[in-house]
């Protein structure tokens, strides 16, 4: 068998042709309005669960604008309109039962959350696979998906057995069915490792919107606003979520802590930062890939070049606040962690980051690596070509030349695509 793996090229990108799947799910989405509101969501949220209290009330504010920005995006979808309501109604709720477990248990709250590492760098970087890797260590608490979807555990309990998993592998089947190339582009698999964006989210902050919708007013919003208490609710949520099972030393990643190096550093004073670096190119290239494939069934429309010019310009910003911020972080916990090096020599440059973390890596932590990568090769689900010039009339080199302040503090990144 060979280890190479299969190069698909998606010709339907500007002009869809949908499945007989898509056309229905498209068709059903119409029957099933809904109101893009925060009442709206709140009320949905705290019917389904029985539970009233949200706790602080700042969140209110931000799902005000994600509502909003969404609204009026006048080419969403009734199936983009859908998954945006459906998404705030589940984080909605996910917060009334944590809130709703903190107070019947306010000791958790005591538990400390020890020197998290926290990985930021550009979505396809090599975050995900530092983190896969990572997250094998026993010693580490991470979030697979499975729990990061449904963070809390009691209310689905059935019988006696947590039924999430189950929920979330179903879930991941009808995705799998209607978008079959998504986990060529992100997987959503129960066991795939979670971004701390669904933690995030718990507070009604963070970028996850800005993949599902059109919505610059809620980016402008963020840039406005100091991340600092969106990050320590996520602080909250893994006290929670290590009350229900340890440890309490977490690893965790998220793209966009390129631009919250210091709100991820104010919640979480003792964590050890590594700032995953990539060619930017590459990762734009896949990043609007995905995001075109993904525009057939949340647009009425896919307009390539509207998405190239958000990605372009949300990259830049993403940048443009890393190399601002870098030089804030304190050397001894923070690491910059380069994408030809990992995939060189994983298991040596993991050892830097262990040992600048204050982790052991020993024989076991070797071995436990060895088992996720052996778990985790890089296409194992097949591979997308990805094509710039043919896709969005771009040229990398014109990208490139906008990101030189990027090349010029991080020259050790390699250029990828030519």
């Amino acid at each position: 068998m060979s280890d190479v793996a299969e190069k698909i090229r998606l010709t339907d990108l500007a002009n869809p042709v949908l499945t007989e799947i898509q056309s229905g799910a498209l068709a059903y989405s119409q029957t099933q309005p809904v109101t893009l509101t925060s009442e709206a969501v709140l009320a949905a949220a705290q019917a389904g669960t029985g539970l009233s209290d949200f706790g602080a009330p700042d969140f209110r504010e931000r799902l005000a604008v994600w509502m909003h920005a969404g609204d009026t995006d006048a080419e969403l979808s009734a199936a983009g309109r859908g998954t945006l309501f459906s998404e705030a109604v589940r984080l909605a709720s996910n917060r009334l039962q944590l809130e709703d477990t903190v107070r019947r248990h306010p000791e958790i709250l005591d538990i400390e959350i020890e020197r998290p590492l926290i990985i930021a760098g550009l979505p396809r970087s090599g975050t995900t696979y530092t983190l896969q890797l990572m997250s094998a260590d026993p010693r580490l608490r991470s979030l697979p998906h499975w729990e990061a979807v449904r963070p809390i555990a009691a209310p689905w309990i059935k019988d006696g057995k947590d039924t999430r998993y189950d929920t979330c592998a179903a879930e991941w089947a009808q995705m799998d069915a209607v978008m079959p190339y998504i986990k060529m582009i992100h997987e959503f698999s129960p066991d795939h490792i979670s971004e701390d964006i669904e933690l995030q989210g718990l507070d009604f902050g963070g970028y996850y919107f800005e993949w599902i919708a059109h919505v610059p007013e809620w980016r402008d919003y963020q840039f406005a606003h100091d991340a600092t208490s969106v990050m320590r609710y996520v602080r909250k949520a893994m006290q929670v979520l290590s009350w229900q099972k340890g440890p309490n030393r977490w690893v965790s990643k998220c793209p966009q802590h390129m631009e919250q190096l210091l709100a991820v550093k104010g919640a979480f004073p003792d964590s050890y930062i590594v700032i995953n670096h990539r060619d930017p190119v590459a990762s734009i290239q896949s990043a609007i890939t995905g995001i075109a494939y993904g525009a057939r069934l949340t647009r009425t429309r896919v307009d390539m070049q509207g998405i190239a010019d958000y990605w372009i310009d949300r990259y830049e910003r993403l940048l443009r606040a890393c190399v601002r911020d870098r030089d804030q972080l304190d050397p001894a916990q923070s690491y910059d962690l380069y994408f030809h090096e990992l995939m060189a020599d994983p298991f040596g440059q993991l050892e830097r980051v262990y040992q600048g973390a204050g982790v052991p890596f020993d024989g076991q932590t070797r071995d436990a690596f060895q088992q996720a990568i052996d778990a985790n090769k890089r296409g194992k689900h097949g591979q997308l070509a990805y094509n710039l010039r043919e896709d969005f009339g771009i040229e990398p080199a014109a990208i490139r030349e906008r990101f030189q302040f990027y090349y010029d503090r991080f020259p050790e990144v390699r250029i990828e695509v030519k």
